[in-house]
């Protein structure tokens, strides 16, 4: 292996870290903000819970696939994380409407970008 090709292993490494890493944190964050959703609320208060719930699922099923040890193929690994960024800007976009869930929407965003960036790594 060239030290060209070992940086660009290196760097994959890194991004696939990064991706996974960015999926916690926006899962963590959305699931508290669907936590504080009233569950019997106003609709805006069921979109923004029914969105946290199924973003949190999307970046945990994410962030296990890009964890694992085995290797994945690079289709399995795009789908998967090509999903979480549209789930991810879907579920800002939601939270933007919301007063107090600034921090959410950019936690969701961080997670959008970073899943850019290592789909980057993968084309």
């Amino acid at each position: 292996m060239s030290v060209t090709e070992l940086q660009e292993l290196v760097r994959f490494l890194e991004d696939r870290f990064a991706c996974a890493q960015a999926c916690t944190e926006c899962a963590r964050a959305c699931a508290l903000r669907a936590s504080l959703a009233d569950i019997d609320g106003p609709e805006d208060q069921q979109l923004i819970r029914r969105k946290g719930i199924l973003c949190t699922e999307v970046c945990d099923a994410t962030c296990r696939l890009l964890a694992e040890q085995v290797t994945q193929s690079e289709d399995t690994m795009r789908s998967q994380v090509e999903w979480c960024r549209t789930v991810c800007l879907e579920t800002a976009h939601v939270f933007d409407l919301v007063p107090d869930s600034e921090g959410s929407a950019q936690v969701c965003r961080d997670c959008a970008r970073a899943c850019t960036e290592f789909l980057a790594r993968l084309r």
